[in-house]
């Protein structure tokens, strides 16, 4: 097991090195020019539009899920153990300086996230729930490329429903084992912890996107304030140590002081890596979840999304970061995963903050757990209308959350980095094809606001633009309650 996972390790390090991180850069580079900054101008917008209310029926029904709840959606999918064991693995292979590189391209990526998502909302599909869509959409109705859309699909159930959630499995089996004490915690612990994480991974999703959505917006604030709040008090308790902690990311970015081992290469490498693992931006997950909103312009979701990048990264991995730093931990030899927040909060707070920190894990895990279950549900939809291949889908999504929790570390963050980086290249290659249809459709938002107006979008102000199913009309797109405007 151990051969394998060093392999596939290898293999995915090269692939990200030569070939990712420079497509990665580049196409955020390129999004982020052509659409004149936005994801930066347009940053009290994205406050604004977040609160929209879907339209809705003559019945007074929602037309489908809230920019909020869209929101909501794809947070429970990024903001989970990447946020606690990602960047405490950045740290440990890449040294503090990684966090700089991970901040730079929260901000360079926003661009890549406005793109994909306002693309997911142009070609978004309705169904029994309301609407659906993603990369899988709009490289089959924008571009034509069946084939290559299925592709995506498998690749994305391979790499969410199946890696990714085992890999939050694991690591919240990882913590309840910790918590417990390594030394003192039965063998048969990590089986118990799988046991209950799939039974009520199966309760949930049962109930469709709608309950996924409703747990997804429940939880989340609620765990992202203790997470703050908690962070506060061990920074707090560290105070003297801050300004040496945040000089560390700075000055341990380019390389000069080597941090357990780390090289410049491995530093920017491990920032990028463990920045889109985290916040998702151009991956092609996210786009999922922003096609079920019902909103009056797709550029609405692309903000909203965009707002998901920064909270993930500016707000949540920070507080990481700062956990660990302040406590000034040895980085030689450290391993990956959630062990410098877990050994950083104990020392400062007590052995009792391993508990807290079990339910906090528990929380963002099983949350993720909903929505990269919903991002597999909508592919596999794309794939197939069969209501067998669902079940067998759901029973295989239960079992991996059970299997992560006594698998080991190594091979699955291994394999989930090798599967991430070929899903991002093809949703990359998509949005670089498609990104004339992306820019237009920023002009058009940022020509009505301009004019004063709340942007509402129809297909026929992309005549050229063929594959649109939904848009037809002003009343189809707003509904019998327009959203609100200014808030």
């Amino acid at each position: 097991m151990e051969g394998t996972a060093e392999l596939v390790g290898q293999v995915g390090d090269a692939f990200w090195t030569w070939v990712m991180v420079p497509v990665v850069v580049v196409t955020a580079a390129y999004l982020t020019v052509r659409t004149g900054v936005v994801q930066l101008r347009w940053f009290p917008e994205m406050l604004r539009v977040v609160r929209d209310r879907a339209p809705r029926d003559e019945h007074g029904r929602p037309h489908s899920l809230s920019a909020f709840q869209a929101f909501s959606l794809s947070a429970a999918s990024r903001v989970g153990v990447g946020n606690i064991a990602g960047v405490g693995t950045a740290i440990a292979v890449g040294g503090p300086g990684a966090i700089l590189w991970m901040w730079l391209m929260a901000f360079l990526v926003g661009a890549s996230s406005l793109v994909e998502s306002a693309l997911a909302q142009l070609f978004k599909v309705r169904d029994h729930a309301g609407f659906r869509g993603g990369p899988a959409y709009y490289i089959e109705r924008g571009l034509g490329r069946r084939g290559a859309a299925v592709l995506f699909a498998v690749i994305l159930i391979l790499c969410f429903p199946f890696a990714f959630n085992s890999l939050q499995a694991n690591t919240l089996a990882q913590t309840v084992v910790g918590a417990a004490g390594e030394d003192r915690a039965p063998g048969w612990l990590p089986a118990v912890v799988g046991l209950v994480v799939a039974v009520l991974t199966a309760l949930v999703i049962l109930g469709g996107v709608r309950r996924i959505a409703k747990v997804a917006q429940s939880a989340i604030p609620v765990v992202a304030v203790v997470y703050l709040l908690v962070g506060l008090v061990v920074v707090a308790m560290h105070a003297e140590a801050l300004p040496g902690a945040a000089a560390s990311v700075v000055t341990e970015a380019w390389g000069a002081t080597q941090v357990a081992g780390a090289t410049l290469g491995t530093i920017i490498m491990t920032g990028v890596r463990r920045g889109m693992f985290s916040n998702e931006a151009g991956l092609g997950s996210v786009p999922n979840a922003a096609a079920t909103a019902a909103v009056s312009h797709p550029v609405k979701q692309g903000l909203v999304q965009t707002l998901g990048v920064y909270f993930d990264t500016w707000l949540v991995c920070s507080i990481t970061a700062a956990i660990i730093l302040v406590t000034g931990p040895d980085l030689t030899d450290a391993p990956r995963g959630v062990h410098l927040a877990q050994t950083a909060m104990a020392e400062t707070l007590g052995d009792w903050s391993g508990v807290l920190l079990t339910v906090i894990i528990f929380l963002l895990a099983f949350t993720s757990i909903l929505g990269n279950y919903y991002y597999g549900e909508s592919n596999l939809r794309f794939i197939t209308a069969h209501p067998r291949a669902l079940d067998v889908f759901r029973a295989l999504t239960v079992l991996v959350a059970f299997a992560g929790c006594v698998a080991g570390a190594d091979l699955v963050w291994n394999l989930a980095d090798a599967l991430m980086g070929v899903m991002a290249l093809i949703n990359l290659v998509a949005v670089l094809l498609l990104s004339r249809t992306g820019f237009a459709l920023v002009r058009d938002y940022a020509r009505q606001r301009r004019a004063g107006r709340d942007p509402v979008f129809t297909r026929d102000r992309l005549p050229g633009v063929s594959g649109v199913t939904c848009w037809a009309d002003h009343d189809d797109v707003v509904g019998h309650t327009p959203a609100r405007v200014g808030g």
